[in-house]
């Protein structure tokens, strides 16, 4: 009798194990993508928060009632410059191998450009995926091919236009921003920074 207990024992033990083995391993979530620490995407990843403060500073200095403001007929309006950055975040991220969030659409940011609350969160919310579609590059596809504003490049060469970018539209919401009588807030500091030294 104790034979045979330990018989059906050891049966339930090797029924278990092959039960066991045969269970579908839990699916694992796919791993959270790190800041780099050197290398081409974390000089990119640099540029990118340097342009995208600028931005969102500046939008948020310029009066609501001028975001509507055309230097001349038939340009961008001031919140359409904004919008046309936050949307070409999610256009060149989708370039880059990461597609727009459920339910974006790109037409209800230029819609939404004369509305500053609206305007500056989608900068912010643009700029957070951009910088997760760069996270989602690896180190090792720098140098693959890659189209970027209907020019043949590479991922690397990509970066570097996308920087050219920011700064063209950088340069153009400074010059709306100084037409409507708004210093940008970092050359306002600066400026009282010189003037609060001591005069030699």
């Amino acid at each position: 009798m104790r034979s045979f207990a330990c018989l059906l024992f050891s049966l339930l033990l090797t029924l278990g194990a092959l039960t066991r083995a045969q269970e579908k391993p839990a699916d694992k979530p796919a791993p959270v993508p790190t800041t780099p620490t050197a290398g081409a995407r974390l000089e990119f990843l640099d540029e990118v928060s340097y342009y995208e403060q600028r931005f969102e500073r500046l939008a948020e200095a310029i009066p609501a009632e001028k975001y509507t403001s055309r230097p001349m007929e038939g340009t961008r309006s001031a919140g359409e410059v904004y919008m046309h950055v936050a949307a070409a975040n999610y256009g060149i991220a989708r370039a880059l191998g990461t597609p727009p969030p459920a339910g974006f659409d790109p037409k209800a940011l230029v819609a939404a450009a004369g509305d500053k609350a609206k305007v500056t969160q989608a900068l912010k919310d643009s700029f957070a995926h951009f910088r997760s579609a760069i996270l989602a590059i690896k180190d090792s596809d720098m140098d693959k091919e890659q189209k970027m504003f209907g020019r043949q490049t590479t991922v690397r060469g990509a970066f570097i236009m996308i920087t050219g970018h920011y700064g063209e539209h950088l340069g153009q919401s400074i010059a709306y921003a100084r037409q409507n009588g708004v210093v940008p807030p970092w050359t306002e500091e600066h400026m009282k920074q010189e003037a609060e030294k001591p005069k030699q």
